[in-house]
């Protein structure tokens, strides 16, 4: 069992390579990622994980990075939305304009793109199950919604 106290070297695997960061046990994901690897597509909104502007992946599933201690994600693999690298749910929300003021745009594509890899044949329900997880104050829940539609296998 890994023990740490204090300001801590520790290494996590992020967007496909190996980082060492300083962490403290109470340290959270989203600031970590922010501010120990200048990673700033996972925004900080709400910090309770109602809003979802902070999804991340970590081993494929989204999750909330404001509610993930960084000692949580050791040994595991995390991809935020700078390392999407031209994913095809980044072409589909432009061209459907999935986003209006863009502040919860990189959560929600965080979530699209998880939702299209663990279930690419998603109906009506799963995809309104899935982004029920995030909000847009903006209201663009149409746009966002055939944006992840237009990139599954069954549409």
């Amino acid at each position: 069992m890994l023990k740490i106290s204090g300001k801590t070297i520790i290494k996590l695997n992020v967007n496909g390579e190996n980082k060492e960061v300083v962490a403290k046990p109470s340290d959270i994901l989203l600031n970590t990622l922010r501010d120990e690897l200048g990673l700033t597509g996972a925004k900080p909104g709400c910090e309770n994980g109602d809003c979802g502007s902070c999804t991340v992946l970590v081993d494929g599933w989204p999750i909330k990075s404001c509610l993930m201690l960084t000692v949580e994600a050791i040994g595991k693999k995390i991809v935020t939305v700078e390392g999407l690298e031209n994913a095809p749910i980044q072409k589909a929300f432009v061209e459907n304009w999935g986003f209006q003021c863009g502040y919860c745009t990189s959560g929600f594509l965080m979530v699209c793109h998880a939702l299209a890899s663990i279930h690419p044949n998603a109906n009506d329900h799963v995809i309104e199950q899935w982004l029920q997880s995030n909000l847009c104050r903006c209201t663009g829940y149409e746009e966002i919604k055939n944006a992840i539609k237009s990139i599954l296998s069954n549409n």
